[in-house]
């Protein structure tokens, strides 16, 4: 991408993996004060959508193949694909009507398009490049899936949205927003095994699921791993006060936050 708003040397990295599925389905309901009618996905933070930043970072990490799963103003998704070409990335969109259900359903609505090991991405997570690099080189087991969690407890902007995970070892046992022993927060970063569709399919109820249901099948059989990402930056954008934190903190020249003395969190 050449954008003088974004003075980026990308230093792409050669990874093991190097698929990507990224949901960028939903409505976003709780931000749309700030979108002005737009998809979530392309709500601006420092200038530049969000989606953008995601697929910036995940390329400068080694991802050149993209899936984008869009729903929610499709058709909006698809002209803002068409004014932006990024060098060196192979994007395919694959429409899901269901977007009203939950993003397990997005992720199904993707499996006969990619061919692997892939990164699995939210469009309003935002990330360091490293993060992602660091996780696309991690060896994968027979049928696991890994998921990039934040053993940072203090330190998180709303604790009340973030979805909780609990590890024995190094594995997620049990995960989701409400459970009441945790020690890490699920980041909305994971690196997949095709065996993750399988799983999804058999969590569905009603024709719906949601990717903690197939987590926590995964879980229950060991097949969940955690690979705690340190001290890395991460920021799940889903409301307006998200939205207006990360960008106090995060750096979009740099890929990654400002350091600051202090913050406030929700």
């Amino acid at each position: 991408m050449r954008d003088m708003n974004r003075l980026r040397t990308f230093r792409r990295h050669k990874t093991r993996v190097e698929e990507c599925l990224i949901l960028a389905a939903g409505n976003g309901r709780r931000i749309t004060s700030m979108s002005g009618g737009l998809p979530k996905p392309l709500v601006k933070i420092h200038g530049q959508p969000l989606l953008e930043h995601v697929m910036l970072d995940a390329h400068e990490a080694g991802i050149n193949r993209f899936v984008v799963v869009v729903g929610y103003g499709a058709d909006v998704m698809r002209r803002w694909f068409a004014s932006w070409s990024p060098d060196g990335m192979s994007v395919t969109l694959v429409e899901n009507s269901e977007y009203h259900k939950d993003n397990g359903v997005s992720v199904l609505k993707a499996r006969n398009y990619l061919n692997g090991e892939f990164l699995l991405l939210m469009a309003d997570h935002i990330f360091e490049a490293d993060t992602a690099r660091v996780l696309l080189n991690q060896r994968l087991r027979k049928d696991e899936v890994i998921l990039a969690v934040d053993s940072k407890l203090d330190d998180i902007f709303d604790l009340e949205d973030v979805t909780k995970v609990k590890r024995k070892g190094d594995h997620i046992v049990t995960i989701g927003k409400e459970i009441p022993e945790y020690d890490a927060y699920d980041t909305g970063m994971f690196l997949c095994s095709p065996a993750l569709f399988d799983v999804l399919e058999s969590a569905k109820k009603n024709g719906n699921c949601s990717l903690s249901d197939g987590m926590r099948i995964l879980g229950r059989g060991r097949r969940l791993r955690a690979f705690d990402i340190g001290d890395a930056f991460w920021q799940d954008v889903d409301t307006p006060e998200a939205l207006t934190y990360a960008e106090s903190i995060f750096n979009p020249q740099l890929g990654r936050p400002v350091i600051q003395e202090t913050s406030t969190h929700a």
